[in-house]
């Protein structure tokens, strides 16, 4: 497994820095790049709720997809959650990943439900900053399709049969 460690920027749609992290390369095989990071304080987050510290993600970036998923494990290692994010695709360079967040993200349970969150904060940055209607509708094709994954289940065989 490398050590090397890899920033990651999520950036508004104006370029700006909204959340910046560093993680672990897990992976990089063609456009996939595995991460993992870890929660080094107790976090209370508003859809999520407590995150543990010692929690881990499991975070899987695509260099030519409109998403990424991180997968959440507890600190005892039992599956907390999965968190997808919709974004442009990703760039890495030189330890550097970095996709602009498009405010949309779903949020998975164990038991299959799950949440749209931020449809609000979506609808208002479309506005602020003017989505060209390309990406509004890749979006929303975007959210079906990561909504039909959770739905028929493959997003949990997919994502949970690798971290063992």
């Amino acid at each position: 497994m490398s050590s090397k460690l890899v920033t990651v920027n999520s950036l508004n749609f104006d370029r700006t820095v909204r959340r910046s992290w560093t993680c672990k390369l897990i992976e990089h095989i063609d456009e996939r790049i595995v991460l993992l990071g870890g929660f080094s304080h107790d976090v209370r987050h508003t859809d999520l709720g407590l995150i543990r510290k010692g929690t881990v993600s499991r975070e899987y970036f695509w260099l030519d997809r409109w998403y990424n998923i991180f997968v959440f494990s507890e600190p005892e290692g039992v599956f907390r959650n999965i968190y997808c994010n919709i974004n442009l695709p990703p760039t890495y360079a030189s330890n550097l990943l970095e996709y602009v967040d498009l405010d949309i993200d779903l949020l998975v349970w164990p038991d299959g439900s799950y949440q749209l969150l931020d449809q609000a904060e979506f609808d208002e940055n479309a506005t602020r900053f003017n989505y060209p209607p390309a990406i509004r509708e890749r979006v929303l094709s975007t959210v079906e399709k990561l909504s039909l994954m959770v739905k028929d289940r493959s997003i949990f065989q997919e994502f949970l049969e690798q971290q063992i």
